[in-house]
């Protein structure tokens, strides 16, 4: 049951963590991070034993085959969460880093200056890794941690955490800059959301839902990350074989996360030509594919496509199809139902992909690449925080970088103002 005054307490003292957190030279942060990467290889049996319990509620509870795929955690698993941690060692501390400065006329010298935000929340529902990843990120960048990982992984995360909290205690640091409220259950989210105070910046990671409840609900300064109705469009020019290969991988190398393809649209020129091997590949990996009116005339035994489906986030083997006459109609579609995530051309075009490159208003836009790219990892960020859809502060994979915010250094020898 949510005790007011624990949580309370809690957030008191992660507040009081950040501060020394925030004071931490690079070599000590890294040293801690060393040490959290070292207990989780240590932690390995105990962690997967701990996530059985997890999976076995979520399929009694009817959780999908994707949150279950999201939730799941194995030794391989485990010890990828441990290579992420060591590859934030091996990034660049902005954490003092120099954005811009100058010289006035009367000898003071300004410096704009990245500093930790303080106390980063984040609420995010089955994703074990999160904990891990943002942990590692927030230290990395000077802050401390309260997380809220939802009851679907309440063991893991328990588990996860008090390995982290090892790790810390062995290093001399607060074992409070790393902290869960998942004990809190619902009454703990919302009380995250209304710790003006306490939390310096909220992050949500998750379902739509979750998403824009915490937007919507927020009293603290949110970092939306929104849910990912990715497009692929292949234009008329597409490469048979790149289509084939690309869709097919933005699809299925794992299709519960928010850079999956969720919807392919298709040159009227190019369909006849590019859209039955694409159907065929996707379909032998047992992808579900339904398609317009338009994309049925080509291949009659598609599921039928409505408006639902091409706004859906289906995070399964679920795909929908759409024909469409032309770029225009392709940047239509896209700016209709899409969550600004992420988008793929498949062209051969360059002025059909400077264009897409430069009217699709997304957080990554791509030409000829899977949509598996948009994120952390793979741009060289280590881990993330998650993939921000919103414009203000951070857009597109969140690293280091975008988990500091500014503030300016005044160094003079006895100006006044005139």
């Amino acid at each position: 049951m949510s005790s007011p005054g624990l949580l309370d307490d809690q957030l008191a003292a992660a507040k009081a963590a950040s501060r020394v957190v925030a004071t931490l030279t690079t070599a000590r942060k890294n040293a801690a991070l060393d040490a959290i990467a070292t207990a989780l290889e240590s932690s390995i049996d105990a962690i997967v034993e701990a996530n059985a319990l997890d999976l076995e509620r979520g399929e009694q509870n009817g959780l999908s085959a994707g949150l279950r795929d999201r939730l799941r955690l194995d030794e391989a698993r485990v010890r990828a969460l441990a290579t992420a941690v060591r590859d934030v060692i091996a990034l660049p501390d902005p954490v003092g880093t120099v954005v811009r400065g100058s010289r006035l006329p009367n000898g003071i010298q300004l410096s704009e200056v990245r500093v930790p935000f303080g106390v980063v929340g984040a609420i995010y529902e089955a994703r074990p890794n999160v904990t891990v990843d943002i942990a590692a990120l927030a230290l990395k960048s000077g802050n401390a941690v309260v997380l809220r990982g939802g009851s679907a992984a309440e063991n893991s995360n328990r588990m996860l955490v008090s390995t982290l909290q090892g790790a810390l205690d062995d290093c001399g640091l607060p074992r409070t800059a790393v902290q869960t409220i998942d004990e809190h259950g619902r009454a703990g989210a919302t009380a995250l959301m209304r710790a003006r105070g306490f939390i310096d910046v909220l992050i949500p990671r998750g379902s739509a839902d979750l998403i824009q409840t915490v937007v919507r609900d927020s009293t603290v300064p949110v970092i939306e990350t929104g849910a990912g109705v990715v497009h692929i469009f292949l234009d008329a020019s597409a490469d048979e074989a790149m289509a084939v290969e690309i869709v097919h991988n933005a699809k299925v190398q794992r299709p519960s996360v928010c850079n999956a393809v969720e919807t392919v649209l298709v040159h009227r020129e190019a369909a006849p030509r590019v859209l039955p091997p694409v159907i065929d590949a996707l379909r032998a990996s047992g992808v579900v594919v339904r398609g317009d009116e338009r994309a049925r005339e080509i291949d009659a035994s598609l599921e039928a496509a409505d408006d639902t489906d091409f706004a859906t986030e289906h995070m399964a083997l679920e795909l929908s199809v759409a024909i469409v006459d032309d770029v225009d109609a392709a940047l239509e579609h896209i700016r209709r139902y899409s969550t600004q995530h992420t988008e793929s051309i498949i062209t051969r075009d360059m002025a059909n992909a400077e264009r897409f490159l430069a009217e699709v208003d997304s957080a990554v836009v791509m030409v000829n690449a899977s949509t598996r790219f948009s994120d952390g990892g793979e741009f060289g960020f280590g881990a993330e925080v998650g993939i921000s859809t919103q414009k203000l502060h951070a857009r597109g994979p969140m690293g280091l970088p975008e988990l500091t915010s500014t503030k300016w250094i005044v160094r003079g020898d006895g100006q006044v103002r005139a």
